[in-house]
């Protein structure tokens, strides 16, 4: 198995928990998104990956993008240890959490959202700061409130889920532009 990442891609870190927690033997292939290298741009690589992005991942004869897509893949080829509740309701529960991260919080604070926000309009780093802070705070804050629903030392209780994976890169990618997480003792626990 492969794994085509770039260390600070948030989407590659949440395939890259799940595939360690699942104890799944895999190569990591980087891509190099930084400005100036950004690999993933290469023609080598969109043949592989004609979206261009990480993680891209490879399974035998299975070749899959989008971080969910792959999570989704690997909890039903590797179901043990699962990392999605038993029941259907608490699965959704699940799957909701994750969305709520991965399509309403990390398209907006993507690199090349950033990117695009300071070439096209602009924006000095400050500015991109508070558009990342923005995002973050209307994210966490329903992100805290569902959390704390569940007690235990993970988002879902007394186990790490899909929602764990996709929760702890965003709060590394917070923390790296200092947005403050004071008022999240629940996601603070988490990440602990």
């Amino acid at each position: 198995m492969r794994l085509y990442s770039y260390w600070r891609s948030s989407a590659a870190y949440r395939v890259r928990i799940a595939l360690n927690v699942k104890g799944l033997e895999h190569e990591i292939a980087p891509v190099s998104l930084a400005p100036g290298v950004s690999e993933q741009k290469s023609d080598n690589y969109r043949a592989r990956n004609p979206q261009g992005l990480v993680p891209f991942l490879e399974d035998g004869d299975i070749a899959i993008g989008q971080s969910m897509a792959i999570l989704e893949y690997l909890e039903e080829a590797y179901p043990s240890p699962s990392l999605m509740p038993e029941s259907r309701e608490d699965r959704a529960v699940v799957r909701s959490f994750c969305n709520s991260i991965c399509c309403d919080i990390h398209p907006l604070n993507n690199l090349r959202v950033l990117a695009y926000l300071q070439q096209e309009f602009g924006v000095n780093d400050a500015q991109r700061d508070a558009w990342y802070g923005h995002w973050i705070h209307e994210g966490f804050r329903a992100a805290e409130t569902v959390a704390e629903r569940y007690g235990g030392p993970f988002v879902f209780g007394e186990s790490v889920t899909l929602a764990d994976a996709c929760l702890i890169p965003q709060v590394y990618n917070a923390r790296r532009f200092e947005v403050s997480l004071v008022a999240y003792p629940k996601i603070r626990a988490v990440e602990a």
